[in-house]
Order: structure tokens, then sequence, then C-alpha cells
């Protein structure tokens, strides 16, 4: 954040330079001014030095750049005041600080007193021009407030975050802390610049994508939100800007607010309960205290680990070390990638469950008294449920999975129709195996042989048609797992010690390649219900699961 426009009754100044560095320069109508040349601004920026938390730490340590200490609001003050040639330091120790009244998010101000080396105080107030540009604050003529005030309307509406400050001087005693912002001098506006990340747009055309419904809600004047969010595309040119008063005064649909300024941490909290309320999944970012009550409503609290407070970071579910929004879209991206994983081992687990069941139980109708040993029914189930199975644990995230909707939180881990796909798969993987078995019996061939090594051999192939990404090395242990799981499965058929263990008969090679060819059919028929029934229908509401 830096302090890029001053303004003041007598003139308009540009700030330059690069971050916290204090060094920099002040100009007005193309030449650089110092305390001496604009008075007005000197005295405007003395007070916000004074009504000022913040420190600026040196570069050290490792770090080359200067660091804010405090909020990063009142540290853009302080490298103002330092490039116009303000000793933040030496103005402490000439006007030391008595007594305050902190900035409230109702108040929306900040004041404070400040000892005079002839007896009498200085008053330092510094706020959002609403709250400082008023009659019961100012002593100000209407026309400065009036003027002050489009200006403000101006700096707000190009993206600048707004702070009006006053100041004033008590002669003798202090009097009580309600007079002290009270016949106060308007000396003038700062606009803030606070640009978004480089990586925020595109984290909010990514979320956009995902049926992530992405919402602003912020303490800045309207104007200022509303530049905001037509620069990252967060809610259409067109969409109206809530503000918390419209809140307070009711009558505005939560739901319906997709950018809101001027919020308190009341109205952000009744903003997460409205959307959790209507059945939403609600993610919240926040870095300052306020967000702290907002951050624990939500289902996942995210703070930032840099900029954020420590209240924020104790209130929220996750923080995010590097500040990076586009980290928020990874970690939905690899939640995605591991919830896709789980439906996948399952329907592949169940599915040859399922047709093992079926294989035993009708089996026997068909002229087959003991389809398989129970040797041969555990050798099936440590091939294909033990290595493949926990290789399609580690498939990489599906190209698309951060273009479907996100999925309705009631949703059971079968559901979206995975049970459905569950039967058909098991189905088919067992009349595959009974045909086998029935024509290799008709036909005068070892049958039970080879039903084994079909129903085996075709579970395999279900596993290769369930990968995320078919026809590459993305995952190349799942290769790996199955090449070697076909090649046991074989040998359990070939090799004299394994067959004498299982009870099997070598196969002629016509045999074997009859069941290698009708086992590709489980990745063929894999592959086919992957493309005619995708995960999540495209036409399905992406509001109904998800908003951040």
């Amino acid at each position: 954040m830096a302090t890029e426009r001053a303004w003041t009754p007598h003139g308009a100044y540009v700030l330059t330079g690069t971050g916290y560095d204090p060094r920099g320069q002040v100009v007005r109508a193309g030449r650089t001014v110092t305390p001496d040349s604009a008075p007005d601004l000197a005295a405007m920026l003395r007070v916000a030095l004074l009504c000022n938390d913040a420190a600026l730490e040196p570069p050290g340590d490792g770090s080359t750049q200067w660091r804010a200490l405090g909020d990063p609001t009142e540290a853009a003050l302080l490298v103002a005041g330092a490039r116009l040639g303000l000793d933040h330091a030496e103005l402490k120790r000439e006007l030391p600080r008595v007594a305050e009244i902190p900035f409230d998010s109702d108040r929306k101000r900040m004041t404070t007193l400040h000892s005079r080396s002839d007896g009498g105080f200085q008053v330092a107030c510094k706020g959002a021009p609403e709250a400082v540009i008023r009659p019961e604050v100012l002593a100000d003529a209407l026309e400065v407030a009036a003027q002050a005030g489009a200006r403000a309307e101006e700096l707000a509406r190009r993206g600048y975050r707004v702070l009006a400050l006053a100041g004033g001087d008590v002669a003798g005693g202090a009097g009580p802390p309600a007079t002290w912002e009270s016949g106060l001098s308007l000396l003038g506006l700062v606009g803030l610049m606070d640009p978004p990340r480089s990586e925020s747009e595109p984290t909010i055309t990514a979320c956009r994508r995902a049926g992530v419904v992405p919402l602003l809600i912020t303490g800045d004047h309207p104007l200022t939100a509303r530049a905001v969010a037509d620069r990252l595309g967060i809610a259409s040119r067109g969409a109206e800007v809530t503000t918390g008063e419209r809140i307070r005064e009711g009558g505005v649909e939560l739901t319906e607010v997709r950018v809101c300024a001027r919020t308190t941490p009341e109205q952000k909290l009744d903003i997460v309960q409205a959307w959790r309320g209507a059945g939403h999944v609600v993610a919240m970012t926040g870095d300052g205290v306020n967000d702290g009550p907002a951050l624990r409503r939500a289902d996942i609290g995210v703070a930032m680990g840099g900029r954020g407070t420590e209240v924020a970071r104790q209130a929220a579910d996750l923080v995010l070390a590097d500040d990076n929004p586009a980290t928020i879209v990874a970690a939905v991206e690899e939640g995605r990638r591991v919830y896709a994983n789980v439906r996948r081992v399952l329907l592949y687990g169940l599915a040859g469950g399922t047709a093992e069941i079926v294989v035993m139980l009708l089996g026997p109708f068909l002229g087959m008294p003991l389809p398989l040993s129970a040797a041969q029914i555990l050798w099936i189930n440590l091939l294909t449920h033990g290595l493949p199975g926990v290789a399609l644990g580690a498939e990489p995230v599906d190209p698309d999975a951060m273009r479907r909707p996100p999925r309705p939180p009631e949703e059971s881990v079968l559901g979206a129709g995975l049970w459905r796909r569950v039967l058909f798969m098991g189905a088919f993987i067992s009349v595959v195996t009974l045909v086998v078995g029935a024509w290799a019996r008709e036909t005068g061939r070892p049958w039970q042989s080879m039903l084994f090594l079909v129903l085996g051999a075709t579970q395999l192939g279900v596993a290769l048609g369930s990968r995320a990404r078919p026809g590459s090395l993305a995952n190349p242990f799942l290769l790996i797992a199955v090449g070697a799981a076909l090649g046991l499965q074989v040998a359990g058929v070939y090799l004299p010690p394994l067959r004498e263990l299982l009870g099997t008969e070598p196969l002629a090679a016509t045999d074997l390649l009859v069941a290698c060819a009708v086992s590709g059919l489980g990745y063929a028929v894999m592959r086919l219900q992957a493309r005619l029934r995708p995960e999540r229908p495209p036409g399905q509401d992406p509001r109904r699961a998800e908003g951040a």
C-alpha cells in the first residue's frame, strides 16, 4: 500500500517512490516540494504521523526491502511524511501523545491528543471522509467541506482508499474526550493505492470457472470498492454496490450481494451466515482484527500469514504463508483431486467386489459348481486391490476438474450416479467373466483357469480406464502397478509353484489371447462410460454448493 495522492484546500500533490521505502518525492505542478515550500501539506502529514501507531523497519536479516510494522495504511502515511522530509521520531518527541480515542468500525476515525511545550494540546484526527467531514467535527466553511467531499469521491472512483485528516489546538486543559473531535480544521485528504496482487485477477477468473462465487466485502468507500470489483471482474459492471448502512436498514437480500462497502464486523458476520443458511459452503479471507468473527463463523476461514493480524490468524482455519490468493485456487483443485480419487477407488474396488460375488453366486447355475477356489479369490483380491488400488489414489487432477461446478454439500460420496456406475461395471465384469467361463467349459477348455484369469485381468483393465489423464504418463506408478499385477495374474496360470498353490491349469496360446482380448473390454467400457456420464452435469447451478 502506498500514498500516491494528497489534496489540501490549497492544492493537489503527487507522491512518488516504491513500496515502503521512504525515499521518494512529493510533486506539485511538476516541481518537487519541501515542508517549507508546501506548509499546507506539511501540516496535514504531521497530523498523519502523530495519529499513527505503525513503524517502518529498514532492510536487514537478508531482506532488501523496507517493511511495515503495524497497519499497512498507517505505514503508508509514515512513508508519505518521510518523502516530504518530515522526521517521525523528532515529531513524537516534540509532541508526545498523552491520550487517544482509538479507531473503531462504527466511528470510522481515530483521534490522538498531544501535549505542546506551551502547556496546550494539539488534536490529530484521521478517518473516513464521511466520518471527518461533518459539521460537528469541523469548523470549516461549507464550501471547503463540499470541495473536499467532491475530491474524495473523485479519488475513490479512481480506486484509491481515501482518508481525511483534521487538526486543532486546545489551549489550557484538554477537557473531556467528547470535546476533542469538535471545532477542528480540515487539513486535507490522502489517496492510498492498495493494488491487487498480479495473481488476483486470474484467481477470480479461475474461481468463477470452478463455480465458486466471489464476493468483495470491504470497509472502503463504495466507489473504491466499485473500482476494485471492476478491475478484478468480481461483479458485472452494472452490478450495484451495497453498503453497510443499507444492510443495517434492512431489506437487502444478502445472498444477492456481490460487492459490499463500508461494512462493520457484525455485517460481515451476517453476510457469511446468510450464505451458510442458504446451504452454501463459505470460505472467508481476511487479515484484520475486524475480520475475526467472520473468519471464525465461515466454513473455511483463510487468514493472511504475512500481513494478517494475530487475531485473524487465530480465528482462521487456514493461514496462507505466502499471502497469495492463487494458493486458494490450488487448494480447491487439490481438494477436488482427492475427492475424485476417493470416488475413483470406490468405483474400482466396489465394482470388482460386486463382480466376484455375482460370479460365485451365478456360476453354479451355469454348470460351474465352484467357479473359483478360496485361494484364487484371495489372489485376485491381492493383485487388484493392492498396488493398483493404491496407485489409483495418486491420480493427478482431472484437466476439467476446475471447470465443473461444486458438488452439493449434502451429496454422499456415492452420489451423482456413482452407485449406478458401480452396479453397471460390476454387472459388466460379471457377464464377461461368466460368458468366457461358460464358453470354455462347453468347448472343453480349462474353464476355471480362464475364468480366474479374465476376472482379474478385466478388473485391471477397469483400473486403467479409470485414469484421470488416459494416454499420458502423468501417473506412471499406476501403469507399473497394473503391469506387475497382470504379470502375476498370468504367472498364476503358468508358473508351477503358483499353479500348485492356486489350483490352475496352463492355457494354450490361443486361449490366453482370447482371455486378454476379452479383458481389454474392461478398459474400453470404462472409458466409454466416463465420456457418456461425466462427473457433473454441465448445466447444474454452481451457486448451489459454494460461495466465497
